[in-house]
């Protein structure tokens, strides 16, 4: 099984709404994990409703650590923009996709940045798919 880690700061809205879209658009063959290096203990609310209105339900998710992450090589390692370099964590793709955080924006500006991690996350997967073959 191959794993893809996103992090961000919190892990209560960038990091989690790239978790699912990753979950969403899983070719298979991989695990999909995201953390935090200070986390606040709860999913933002804009973005439980904007992943709602996609018909995903970010209250399962929780907010989770870098600790709570598996000591294992990571096909991708990707952070939101956050100046979280994760050093410590080993993955075959390091990078920074330089997202703003939308959690003080107006909900419709909150979609945006919405919209634009999945396509992210989208031509992530397209990539590494495209490597296993």
């Amino acid at each position: 099984m191959r794993h893809i880690a996103f992090i961000c700061i919190e892990n209560s809205c960038r990091s989690q709404i790239a978790e699912a879209f990753a979950r969403l658009h899983n070719p298979g063959g991989f695990e999909i994990h995201s953390a935090g290096s200070h986390p606040s203990g709860k999913i933002n609310e804009k973005a439980i409703a904007a992943m709602a209105e996609l018909g995903y339900d970010l209250t399962k998710h929780a907010s989770k650590s870098l600790d709570d992450l598996p000591a294992t090589d990571f096909a991708a390692v990707i952070t939101m923009g956050c100046g979280d370099a994760c050093p410590h964590l080993r993955g075959a793709i390091h990078e920074d996709w330089g997202i703003p955080d939308p959690k003080h924006l107006p909900q419709a500006a909150f979609n945006q940045v919405r919209d634009q991690i999945e396509a992210k996350v989208k031509a992530l997967f397209a990539r590494l798919t495209q490597e296993l073959t």
